[in-house]
């Protein structure tokens, strides 16, 4: 299949492109600089250039704080470019895959979020996500969204991506110990996309490593235990932005779909790290 690829220079776009590519699909790879899926007309010359059977968008304005202020940046990127991509997808019989976040809820919740719960987005991030979420699914009746958070892996720049690389060099690390999540592995998301394009069964899913989650502390004790960090309440980083405090999040249609459960984060996390040290030594 074909497969058109936003996003492209991000944590997830480059794995699923590899993944794809890999496989044996015919990729096509933007990024922002040549993509930009908030211009719709963009985004028509692309696909009508490309006619692709799928579009997997990972494009996304993850600056959550930014978000806040830049309202004409959070929304072209966040709300409008799915929905741009869904209907233009339509027009080529391109069927929509795009990737939501957890940040779509309020996180007052215990225990996982599944798609029974209604998503009630505190932040201007996750109200967005949740737009496009909506604008996607109404413009193509052929769309997915997959909610992911916690995503971690090679070259990527958020937090959980990086601890490797802090732990090594020492760093003095605040780590929040009461904001839980359920990490992702990039490499096992990008397999579970390409299952879901294979299925084409249009709907909502919540895809994350299996097993009970963590905390972002929890997480960097995984990574090194004998690791010395000063762990600190969300609340003391008085963020600009508000993020839930749970956003663990479990997928209730895996089992009807014979979809496999995703191997354990922490068993991921170790499949990172000898990636991480490999390269090291090389």
């Amino acid at each position: 299949m074909k497969v058109v690829i936003t996003g492209a220079r991000g944590l997830l776009g480059g794995v699923v492109a590899e993944h794809f590519s890999a496989a044996g699909d015919e990729i096509a790879a933007f990024d922002r600089q040549q993509l930009d899926i908030g211009n719709r007309d963009s985004v028509r010359q692309v696909l009508e250039r490309e006619r692709p059977d799928w579009i997997v968008n990972a494009a996304a304005w993850t600056d959550v704080d930014g978000c806040e202020t830049d309202t004409q940046r959070n929304t072209a990127a966040n709300a409008l470019g799915p929905g741009n991509l869904a209907l233009e997808g339509k027009r080529v019989g391109a069927g929509l895959i795009t990737v939501s976040t957890d940040y779509v809820f309020d996180g007052a919740k215990d225990g996982f979020y599944t798609q029974r719960d209604d998503p009630a987005p505190q932040s201007e991030y996750g109200k967005a996500k949740l737009h496009g979420e909506r604008l996607a699914q109404a413009a193509n009746a052929r769309t997915i969204v997959v909610r992911v958070g916690w995503l971690f892996g090679k070259g990527g720049r958020n937090f959980l991506s990086k601890i490797p690389e802090y732990v090594a060099a020492g760093a003095d690390l605040k780590v929040i110990n009461d904001s839980y999540g359920t990490p992702t592995y990039a490499p096992d998301m990008a397999a579970r996309l390409r299952e879901l394009a294979l299925l084409d069964i249009p709907g909502t899913y919540h895809m994350a490593n299996s097993g009970e989650g963590t905390s972002y502390a929890g997480f960097v004790r995984e990574v090194a235990p004998e690791f010395e960090i000063s762990e600190v309440p969300a609340s003391s980083l008085q963020r600009p932005a508000p993020r839930p405090l749970n956003s663990k999040l479990l997928c209730i249609l895996q089992p009807a779909l014979k979809l496999e459960p995703l191997p354990d984060w922490r068993e991921a996390l170790e499949r990172f790290k000898a990636t991480i040290a490999k390269e090291a030594a090389a």
